[in-house]
């Protein structure tokens, strides 16, 4: 009975589309622009950078889909650095997911939620609600695969149908003020400045997800096929969303109302459907943010749960149920989610969850070479589509933009660092402990 249970919960690609959308589509794309718009007030290099971010991130997919598919795994870039790399490299891309790649986006879109239901109902105890969503979720994920993914796949059914009917009222209302799509004076400017590469580490936290599939690649039927598949689709699917949003956000609503604003959808909201309907698209914003905590409480444990099965000192962790599912390692976040919610900050938690998550992905990205060169022989069930031009340019743009990011918020930079540096510690000590341990055992 039991191993009739995990068999069929095996992911199809249906699914596997959905926590890639739901990844995506987040905190990153409702409340982002009004930080762009405070430093590039043009509506050219505004809508570019999402291009940029989508057509960057459909790079980094070509790679991960070739990787994933060769190295059919769970625990996403903790896996894949540590067969391509060393594993302290893939300890650091484990410690990462766990301490910001996850936990970090999960307190964000929780916080983000709760901040739009509270636009609609006064007086709601924010940080206690949106940690009671996080907890409610973990519950159902930790219940049954086949109960979560449902409950997963509903939701993001929801969250694209309510979006596309959002950009389709935008048809009946005439433009907030004068716009023009084509490039104007200055904008060349703009999009070779520090702000623009500043600006793109909001878009790539905003598509950060892309790749989030390959964290449950083990899970997956017939993963050679349909990694690929849920990965661009999924990828090309929200790039088209994020940038008719953004182009409904800067139609609705002047440059400089948005500005330095975090609660964009709802003003944009506001202006489509008057006050009363600015209440009820904030409820909808809320509504379509379960389905991204929904996200990042199911893949999130996976990681920390690969690595409980590798480093002794994680054991607990690796404990699944018996219908496969990591509670140890999905209890284990809830508490880091819980902290982050209680003490966070939120943009300085997206710069530097943005700058380390880049520098992990550029790594992975760049294994495509590395096991190329390797190991030749491998088989690769997929090629990464324009190799080696594709993988070339996600890693030129994304060190531009850290370059100019550690010159221009070295705080959360060095933050983000900071958190690495302890990942590097922590490997450390638990390689320590393992090698005693290996040594009373083998005396």
């Amino acid at each position: 009975m039991q191993h009739k249970e995990t068999d069929s919960a095996k992911l199809g690609v249906f699914t596997a589309t959905c926590f890639v959308i739901a990844n995506m589509i987040g905190t990153g794309v409702f409340t982002s622009l009004g930080f762009q718009a405070a430093v590039i007030p043009s509506v050219f290099p505004l809508l570019l950078l999402w291009v940029v971010g989508g057509i960057i991130a459909l790079c980094g997919a070509f790679a991960y889909a070739e990787l994933g598919a060769a190295l059919p795994r769970s625990g996403g870039e903790y896996h894949l650095l540590s067969r391509i790399y060393h594993p302290v490299l893939g300890f650091l891309s484990g410690w990462v997911s766990l301490t910001v790649g996850f936990a970090a986006p999960t307190a964000l879109a929780a916080m983000a939620l709760v901040s739009y239901l509270s636009a609609a109902v006064d007086g709601l105890p924010e940080r206690h609600l949106a940690a009671a969503i996080v907890a409610l979720f973990t519950i159902v994920h930790g219940v049954s695969i086949r109960v979560g993914s449902r409950a997963h796949n509903f939701f993001t059914s929801l969250k694209v149908t309510l979006i596309l009917v959002f950009i389709a009222a935008v048809f009946w209302i005439a433009p907030a003020e004068s716009l023009s799509l084509i490039p104007r004076a200055g904008d060349a400017r703009l999009i070779v400045s520090p702000a623009f590469a500043v600006s793109l580490v909001f878009v790539s936290f905003a598509y950060s997800g892309w790749n989030a599939a390959i964290y449950v690649v083990g899970e997956i039927r017939e993963p050679q096929k349909n990694l690929p598949c849920a990965l661009f689709a999924g990828t090309l699917l929200v790039t088209l969303l994020y940038v008719l949003l953004n182009f409904v956000f800067i139609y609705t609503t002047p440059l400089v109302e948005l500005a330095g604003k975090i609660e964009i959808a709802y003003l944009s909201g506001r202006r489509v459907f008057g006050p009363a309907g600015g209440k009820i698209m904030a409820l909808i914003l809320a509504f379509l943010l379960l389905s991204t905590v929904s996200g990042h409480v199911f893949v999130g444990p996976r990681i920390t749960q690969v690595m409980g099965e590798d480093y002794p000192t994680l054991r607990l962790l690796k404990t699944k149920s018996r219908r496969g599912i990591p509670l140890n390692a999905m209890i284990f976040q809830l508490a880091i989610v819980l902290l982050m919610i209680y003490t966070s900050t939120f943009e300085q938690v997206m710069i530097y969850a943005g700058f380390v998550l880049n520098l992990i992905t550029c790594l992975a990205v760049a294994g495509v070479f590395v096991l190329r060169f390797r190991q030749p022989e491998l088989p690769r069930p997929y090629r990464t589509w324009g190799y080696p031009f594709t993988p070339i340019i996600f890693l030129l743009v994304n060190a531009w933009t850290l370059v100019y990011v550690l010159m221009e918020r070295p705080r959360e930079s060095l933050s983000g660092l900071g958190i690495v540096l302890l990942g590097v510690g922590v490997y450390f000590i638990s390689a320590s402990l393992a090698r005693r341990t290996r040594s009373r055992i083998n005396q």
